[in-house]
């Protein structure tokens, strides 16, 4: 059976076809496994590239940020944005510096950023921010009021296309180089999430919650 694929459109395709991959059960895992987005948008003449938090809902990568934030500064604009998310798994140490290289997996996707202005969808889309850090988060806290969630941007992109690129496995050294004294090999690279520390302002009862050894598990 097919893996539906997202729209493959000129700008999206990856120079090195051996490790493109076009399909939702390649793309959607790796996005759904980032801690952070690097977007990427043109402002007044000029690239920017800005880290920020994220999440998915189908389709749709809903991007928090500020009120003000200068991507987009009317509601009724859509600006061109392209978005990142990268997880690197490992150093790859050839025996020449031409053939290090390292093994990751990558998802680039394309579409037009919209301001999130519909008071539903936005409260949606903090939830599945906020779950998505620290899955379960959202109920362990007391609800946003109205002057926060009125201080609070969201950015809603809908994928218009995307492309997912992976390396893995061992240098490729040449043939000739297996018989050289020299180390090769892969540094595997981890992601973990460290031991909770409080703030020291702790109220009487309040314990670890249960959402940050559910982000531990998630993002090990």
């Amino acid at each position: 059976m097919n893996t539906p694929a997202f729209p493959i459109e000129a700008y999206s395709k990856v120079r090195n076809s051996t490790r493109a991959h076009y399909d939702r059960q390649t793309i959607l895992p790796i996005l759904d496994s980032g801690l952070m987005a690097h977007v990427g948008f043109v402002i007044d003449g000029r690239p920017m590239v800005i880290p920020m938090a994220y999440a998915r809902i189908g389709d749709v990568l809903y991007i928090h940020g500020a009120k003000a934030t200068r991507i987009i500064k009317k509601q009724e604009d859509r600006a061109a944005a392209c978005v990142t998310i990268t997880l690197l798994d490992g150093l790859v140490v050839g025996r020449s510096a031409f053939h290090h290289s390292a093994n990751y997996r990558s998802v680039v996707v394309h579409g037009l950023l919209r301001p999130v202005i519909d008071e539903v969808e936005k409260e949606q889309a903090l939830i599945a921010i906020t779950n998505h850090l620290l899955p379960g988060r959202w109920d362990e806290v007391r609800p946003m009021n109205e002057k926060e969630l009125k201080s609070t941007g969201v950015l809603a992109l809908d994928i218009q296309s995307a492309s997912a690129k992976i390396r893995q496995g061992q240098p490729i050294d040449e043939d000739e180089d297996y018989d050289l004294p020299y180390w090769g090999g892969v540094v595997p690279v981890t992601q973990s999430l460290g031991q909770p520390l409080d703030d020291g302002r702790l109220a009487e009862g309040a314990e670890v919650p249960a959402s940050l050894s559910l982000a531990q598990k998630k993002f090990a």
